[in-house]
């Protein structure tokens, strides 16, 4: 029996409905850019696993670090202990992170880094006798799946069943360079008769959403506004952090920094479950008193997990090297080039790059999960890549360590899908 075939008799894969898709391609080998499957079939990995194997899959400077860490602790809990690989990862995220954040909160993964940075904010002003329970966030963003993350989000396709039950929210429209105005005026209406707790935003780019970009100087500008009216920014750099944007991270393009800053996907390198919760000094402070209810109980049995922190150090060593500096530069270089030539392309409505993130919204409707997608992905599998529409977008993050060779297939086979299929 196949891998495949025994998947189907106990697995309940994520965003798929099993009854019109019941297979899924087994993988049993993955190394650099390329997945191997059970029939040895092999695909150029070009989403980077959902944007987390930014430096290649099994990567050897990571891996045997890892490997020396599990010879000397695997593991212990976080709310009574510390460790050299916490220390550490703190002391190294801190360098790098924008400059007004201070401490480093443990998480799970990206979801929970958004929902500790919802509570951080609700429990901020609690803490200050304010009693604030309105976020505002963006239009169609998204920001993860537990119930506060769902909450922030904007995309019905994954909420829609749990709309009665979430937080309250006030939705703005993205900038795009001329409507920061009407927004700051929107602001102004909505904090004047709202207790607003939190503005939280992906920087630059909504993933999920399609990859839509959006205007650095306008969100600065709203950014700006809430600092003067005393209310909390969270970025979700869940998927934007780490390099992909050409900086180390999306809030780097603007003056204005954000108080709470949520990580995940590619801090540990796609190796291992992490996340991370990042605040200014004075988010920290406001959980500081003699009244023990006024600290941050909220907790991850794996906070802080060593060899998980040992992973993501590696990363950075790796992120803030000449060779991958220098990769992302070749890669974003490469995106342009390629936007040039097809987007006069009559199947091509637009195209969008920001650092190694390139997209191009095709000239159709399309279901996020209908069929012209799955005909899609199909066709790209059946080629020997991996690209995942959204929608009627399709989108390249390929690992920083893809060849120009193998990203020039990823580019033919997108062609060749656009007068194709």
């Amino acid at each position: 029996m196949t891998l495949q075939e025994r998947d189907k008799k106990h697995l309940w894969h994520p965003l798929k409905q099993h009854q019109l898709s019941p297979d899924s391609v087994a993988i049993v080998k993955a190394k650099d850019c390329i997945l191997t499957d059970e029939a040895g079939n092999e695909y150029i990995d070009a989403i980077a696993s959902w944007y987390t194997c930014m430096y290649g899959h099994c990567n050897d400077h990571i891996t045997s670090k890892v490997y020396q860490q599990m010879q000397q602790l695997d593991h212990v809990m976080f709310s009574d202990f510390t460790h050299e690989p916490a220390v550490k990862l703190s002391e190294e995220l801190i360098k790098i992170l924008p400059d007004n954040q201070d401490k480093i909160y443990f998480n799970d993964n990206g979801s929970t880094a958004v929902e500790a940075g919802i509570k951080m904010a609700l429990q901020y002003y609690f803490n200050k006798g304010e009693k604030r329970s309105t976020f505002i966030a963006f239009e169609d963003g998204f920001h993860g799946d537990t119930f506060g993350a769902m909450s922030v989000s904007g995309l019905s396709v994954y909420n829609g069943p749990f709309e009665d039950f979430l937080i309250k929210i006030k939705r703005i429209p993205t900038p795009n360079g001329s409507n920061h105005k009407e927004i700051l005026a929107s602001l102004a209406e909505i904090t004047e008769n709202q207790q607003v707790a939190g503005f939280i935003y992906e920087p630059l780019i909504q993933g999920a959403a399609g990859m839509r970009i959006h205007n650095a100087e306008g969100l600065n500008h709203i950014l700006s506004f809430f600092k003067a009216n005393d209310i909390l920014c969270i970025a979700d750099e869940v998927m934007t952090g780490f390099g992909k944007t050409g900086k180390y991270f999306a809030s780097d393009y603007m003056e204005t920094k954000p108080d709470i800053i949520c990580l995940s996907k590619a801090l540990t390198a796609g190796l291992l479950p992490m996340a991370i919760t990042s605040c200014t000094k004075d988010i920290y402070d406001g959980f500081l008193s003699d009244d023990i209810s006024k600290g941050f109980f909220h907790c991850h049995t794996y906070s802080a997990n060593p060899v998980a922190c040992v992973a993501a150090i590696a990363g950075i060593e790796l992120l803030t090297s000449t060779e991958i500096q220098e990769n992302i530069k070749r890669i974003s270089e490469a995106h342009v080039q390629f936007g040039k030539t097809i987007e006069n392309h009559a199947k091509v409505k637009a195209t969008r790059q920001i650092g190694v993130i390139f997209a191009l919204d095709l000239n159709t409707t399309m279901q996020r999960y209908g069929d012209l997608r799955d005909k899609l992905l199909k066709f790209f599998m059946e080629r020997g890549v991996f690209l995942r529409p959204l929608g009627n977008t399709l989108y390249i993050q390929t690992p920083y360590t893809i060849s120009n060779q193998q990203l020039n297939k990823v580019y033919n086979v997108i062609e060749a899908a656009l007068d194709t299929v």
